[in-house]
């Protein structure tokens, strides 16, 4: 039985948090998971469940290369479910999400929507899941201005555990089994899915600095990265096949 989210976040809103992203190598996943659990608590209400986002983005990439670039402010434009659309008969919650970032803080802002499940069969995305003017509408009520048109483009699925760190109420994400399909045909070489390797940690709080707990992650010999699924994705898509370190992150050489 699917779980509906049923929470604050499905109404309009903005979150500001400092974000924290760490790569995990293949080989580090299951010692990563279990670190985690010694230090934190699993979320009650969702402590694992597959997401799935379909990103929109302008013709020229805009986003994408703002990302990529390692711009200070940027913004990314989604829509948002969870679990498969084969867990559901009829409707899909779906959330429009708006993602904004400026230097070490972000913020979402996300509205709830119930869409009919065939306009996410995986033949249909292309056509935006909602209408265009009503993405714009969502989109400019966030208090968002879109310069030029967008569309969607990838949509990524992975799995995410949620954790709580205790003494600091922080959450804690281990986000694994990463896969991307394009949507927009015009990019990449034909390939239909990709898999990253690798898994990524993100610690979201209000503080700048890790709880004591939280800083046992230096054992695993990690970075504090940029890392952006939407980037990483549309990069591995678009990176010719079989070219060395295709489908890991920038600076990483994979050990499976």
């Amino acid at each position: 039985m699917v779980t509906i989210h049923h929470s604050p976040e499905d109404i309009m809103q903005s979150v500001q948090r400092i974000e924290r992203k760490f790569f995990i190598l293949p080989k580090n996943i299951g010692y990563a998971y279990n670190l985690l659990r010694l230090v934190c608590r699993m979320d009650r209400e969702y402590p694992l469940e597959q997401i799935n986002s379909l990103y929109f983005d302008t013709d020229d990439l805009e986003q994408y290369e703002r990302s990529s670039s390692g711009e200070l402010r940027k913004d990314k434009i989604r829509i948002r479910w969870y679990h498969q659309i084969e867990d559901y008969q009829q409707t899909v919650p779906v959330f429009v999400e708006l993602k904004s970032r400026e230097g070490f803080t972000g913020s979402k802002q996300r509205k709830l929507l119930s869409v009919p499940v065939r306009n996410l069969a995986i033949g249909n995305l292309h056509e935006g899941i909602i209408e265009r003017n009503k993405l714009n509408d969502i989109i400019f009520s966030f208090g968002h201005y879109l310069k030029m048109p967008v569309h969607p483009i990838i949509v990524v699925s992975y799995w995410r555990y949620r954790l709580i760190e205790p003494m600091s109420g922080m959450r804690v994400c281990l986000d694994y089994d990463v896969q991307s399909t394009i949507i927009d045909r015009s990019l990449g070489f034909g390939e239909t899915e990709l898999k990253l390797p690798g898994a990524v940690i993100e610690v979201k709080g209000n503080e700048i600095e890790l709880p004591l707990t939280l800083r046992q992650l230096q054992l695993l010999d990690l970075d504090w990265s940029r890392f952006s699924k939407y980037s990483s994705c549309l990069d591995a898509h678009m990176t010719t096949p079989g070219a060395f370190a295709r489908l890991g992150p920038s600076g990483k050489i994979l050990e499976i």
